[in-house]
């Protein structure tokens, strides 16, 4: 298979205070015509980085000091950016993981997928009108007339991406890049862009650049794999091989820090400490500080990136002696018994939320919209319950309702027998304490004016957990052990800590005032393999060892596989199936669930 895009030796650098900081180091490889090729690994390894470098749309403060990127005959690193312009769009394209900063937010979408035809084509006037509906139409968006006169916050998040999928492809190019392109999406939305890109990869016989974490992606889309670590490329093989026998420590260590239902007896492993700062000097392997194989050489020299026959390739002085490692077994056994009922702690009756639809000057009421309409639900003492569906089906509102943070049109919610929806301000504040909520991004809900100590004191003095200042702050240690952050991480700001770490302190807060029932919203949906391993060992370990009751939100099923002791499906404001873990996620009933569970990527 000749190669269309081909890196050799990119190595790109950013100036920071620290010194350089070698994002890309040495980077090498190629894709075919037609070739899915996927790039996998945790976030601050360089993945996004490489992408950007080969569309040559870095940030002020980098530069690519080292390497080629050949787009066939042409060396794109060697182009004035006045010869780059024509290529970026029209030969290579770029779709973004986050559509909503990607799209410009004073255009229509129309206008958007215009302005790539205008640019690099000879269409004009109605014939571009033209084809931008026919590119609206063929990425599956419905009523494209409608929708092209539309703006990006008038769409959902799957039809933005889709959008940004239409503006990619509008003049073919040769190599498609696709970062994160589903991160934030429900499944079913996941699914229909994964088959809507293979299905446009397999007609326009596109390169495909596929930057993931989802291992499950991975196994559904890619011909070849690379796996990335600190800069480096780390092991490289066809999907099958990777999948069969993945040979870098680090690659099967990602397996083995993936959740569901076979590791549900146990703790998902997990990978020690950080990505290592790339501004350092490395002398060895750049894993050997979180390996658990590594011997003394490991430390003194570096490995090269070896041949292993079969197209794949190593950087692991293990690999040697041994051509290649045993096999990864991941069985997909059922979910174990269920232990006997534990007592309800709270309960939800025929719960309804519906917000007012208000028009006009006088802003008139002209109907509702019915958010949550009549879910009913119990979480027992020491269990999980998770609660699954796609966006906009009302599962947050759920979690806010039974919170009392917003209050409910009609329905019932006792905590322990007592009534919670007629209660006052301060006779929820009683309540308060017993009753706390995990939100999805740490960065948002936690104030990045306050540090740590004062994040956790706010809620203890409050509520008037704790004698004194003195004794506040032997809990607060205590918390921050327990969620597994040093004591001197009190004095730090939220930004000072990497995505995994601000959601331990999120859940340190929300254990700070000794509640009994925690609301987790997505708490993982944005994390690495590594880091939400972490997270569920710990949201795990705290159940056992405080009997904490959770109602888990999320859309990540092998996240509720191994989690959850029983299981609600939520659509259009309705719980359409409930159950134990076992019964809904092995025998579901309703047509919902199946289409849910039935889009799910997996690597068995």
């Amino acid at each position: 298979m000749s190669a269309v895009l081909e890196l050799q030796g990119l190595r790109t650098v950013l100036d920071t205070p620290e010194g350089e900081l070698r994002a890309v180091d040495g980077v090498d490889f190629d894709i075919g015509k037609g070739e899915c090729f996927a790039l996998v690994g945790e976030s601050g390894c360089g993945k996004s980085m490489t992408a950007l470098s080969i569309l040559r749309l870095l940030p002020d403060v980098a530069r690519i000091a080292q390497g080629s990127v050949r787009l066939g005959e042409v060396d794109l690193l060697a182009l004035p950016e006045a010869a780059m312009r024509p290529v970026r769009g029209k030969r290579v394209a770029m779709i973004f993981q986050e559509p909503s900063t990607a799209l410009n937010p004073v255009l229509t979408v129309g206008r958007q997928v215009a302005e790539v035809l205008t640019r690099h084509t000879a269409l004009r006037g109605s014939a571009v009108q033209r084809r931008v509906l026919e590119l609206l139409a063929a990425v599956g968006i419905p009523d494209p007339e409608r929708r092209s006169g539309e703006y990006a916050f008038q769409l959902s998040g799957g039809l933005r991406q889709r959008a940004m999928i239409a503006a990619a492809l509008a003049v073919d190019p040769e190599v498609l890049v696709a970062d994160e392109p589903t991160t934030a999406l429900d499944v079913t939305i996941q699914a229909q862009i994964l088959e809507l890109l293979n299905k446009l990869q397999a007609e326009r016989g596109m390169a495909l650049l596929l930057i993931t974490h989802d291992l499950g992606i991975v196994a559904q889309m890619a011909h070849r794999v690379a796996v990335m670590y600190a800069g480096e490329i780390v092991e490289v093989a066809p999907r099958e091989a990777f999948f069969r026998a993945p040979q870098h420590p680090y690659a099967q260590k990602l397996f083995a820090a993936l959740p569901g239902a076979a590791q549900r007896a146990g703790a998902l492993a997990q990978i020690p400490g950080q990505v290592p700062p790339l501004t350092a000097a490395f002398r060895g392997c750049r894993f050997v500080e979180r390996c658990d194989l590594a011997f003394e050489r490991c430390r003194n020299e570096a490995p090269a990136l070896l041949e292993l026959g079969e197209g794949r390739r190593a950087r692991c002085h293990l690999r040697e002696t041994a051509h290649a490692a045993p096999r990864v077994a991941r069985t997909a056994e059922p979910a174990g018994a269920e232990p006997a009922a534990a007592r309800v702690l709270l309960e939800a009756t025929d719960l309804k939320v519906h917000f007012p639809i208000r028009r006009g000057v006088f802003r008139r009421t002209v109907g509702v919209v019915k958010a949550v309409d009549g879910v009913s639900l119990a979480v027992r003492e020491g269990r999980t319950l998770a609660l699954v569906g796609e966006s906009g089906s009302g599962k947050t509102t759920v979690g806010k309702a039974v919170l009392q943070l917003i209050r409910a049109t009609a329905g019932s919610v006792r905590y322990q027998g007592e009534e919670m929806t007629g209660l006052s301000r301060t006779g929820l504040m009683r309540h308060r304490g017993a009753m706390q909520i995990v939100f999805q991004d740490p960065y948002a809900s936690l104030n990045p004016r306050m540090r740590v100590a004062d994040i956790l004191a706010e809620g203890m003095r409050s509520l008037g957990v704790g004698r004194d200042d003195a004794d506040r702050t032997r809990r607060m240690d205590a918390l921050l052990e327990q969620v597994g952050l040093p004591a001197q991480a009190k004095g730090r700001y939220p930004h000072e800590f990497s995505g995994g770490q601000r959601q331990r302190i999120a859940i340190a807060r929300a254990l700070a005032v000794e509640p009994k029932l925690i609301v987790c919203d997505e708490p993982t949906s944005a994390l690495d393999v590594s880091v939400q391993a972490q997270i569920l060992n710990l949201l795990k370990s705290l159940q056992d060892r405080l009997g904490l009751a959770y109602l888990f939100i999320t859309h990540n099923i092998a996240v509720v596989e191994y989690l959850a002791h029983e299981v609600a499906v939520m659509t259009g404001g309705r719980i359409v199936e409930q159950g134990t873990a076992a019964e809904v996620l092995r025998r579901p009933r309703h047509a919902y669930t199946r289409a849910l569970l039935g889009a799910v990527p997996r690597i068995d």
